[in-house]
């Protein structure tokens, strides 16, 4: 899944790839959990949409779609919430969807409206995987959620170049204005960075430097073929 991410480049060759038959390591455990963390606009979905592509029984869920659903509120309200706050969002639900996946069963992830603020009607129905990615600004800020990580990424990207990309993603898919990207990036977007985003760093296991690098994606990409093949034992301990 992950449908929002953009194309990525080919990886550069890694080892061969594990059968994912009947017999396979994972069959008889529970998935994999990544979680991929970084600023707005760092490259986080561009390195998730290379790992599902790379590996077969991968799933990825976006954090930012778990945006709470507040109906109560009209239009203006709904436009001055902090979404760049943990509060905003409903992790508590992710964190569900987790375990749910983890003992085998289906579940069905929410859609989120950025245009009207609301979350949507329609839902995507995900079953268990193998190797499930979870991908979102403040996936490593939040303790409940961090704990059920099996390996903890952090995207670092410069600040200008977030921003770029951040005005050029909510004009495009978003239907914002220049002036209000900004203003919200600076009344909310990067204080709320410097207050919880970046300070989750210290929590990652492994730092990808600039976004979208083709050779530490694929080195998470053999990590996972590691471990679909022989089992936990096969990740790296935590930096």
């Amino acid at each position: 899944m992950c449908a929002s991410c953009a194309p990525v480049p080919d990886l550069p060759s890694t080892s061969e790839e594990v059968p994912t038959d009947g017999g396979s390591a994972f069959e008889q455990a529970q998935p994999l959990v990544i979680g991929i963390a970084g600023g707005s606009g760092s490259g986080k979905s561009t390195i998730a949409t290379a790992v599902v592509a790379a590996l077969p029984g991968v799933v990825c869920i976006q954090h930012d779609a778990y945006y709470r659903h507040r109906p109560d509120l009209d239009f203006d309200a709904r436009t001055q919430i902090n979404y760049d706050h943990p509060d905003s969002l409903e992790t508590e639900l992710l964190i569900g969807h987790l375990e749910d996946l983890s003992r085998g069963v289906q579940v069905s992830l929410p859609t989120y409206d950025f245009t009207e603020h609301l979350r949507a009607p329609a839902t995507i129905s995900v079953q268990p995987a193998s190797v499930v990615v979870v991908e979102g600004i403040l996936v490593l800020a939040d303790p409940d959620l961090r704990s059920r990580l099996d390996l903890k990424i952090y995207v670092d990207t410069d600040a200008d170049l977030r921003l770029a990309r951040r005005i050029q993603r909510d004009i495009e898919e978003r239907g914002r204005s220049v002036a209000s990207v900004l203003d919200q990036y600076f009344s909310t977007v990067r204080p709320m960075h410097l207050k919880f985003v970046e300070s989750s760093k210290r929590y990652a296991d492994l730092i990808i430097p600039e976004g979208y690098n083709p050779r530490a994606v694929a080195t998470v990409v053999d990590m996972i073929r590691s471990y679909l093949a022989v089992g936990r034992q096969s990740l790296i301990s935590p930096l």
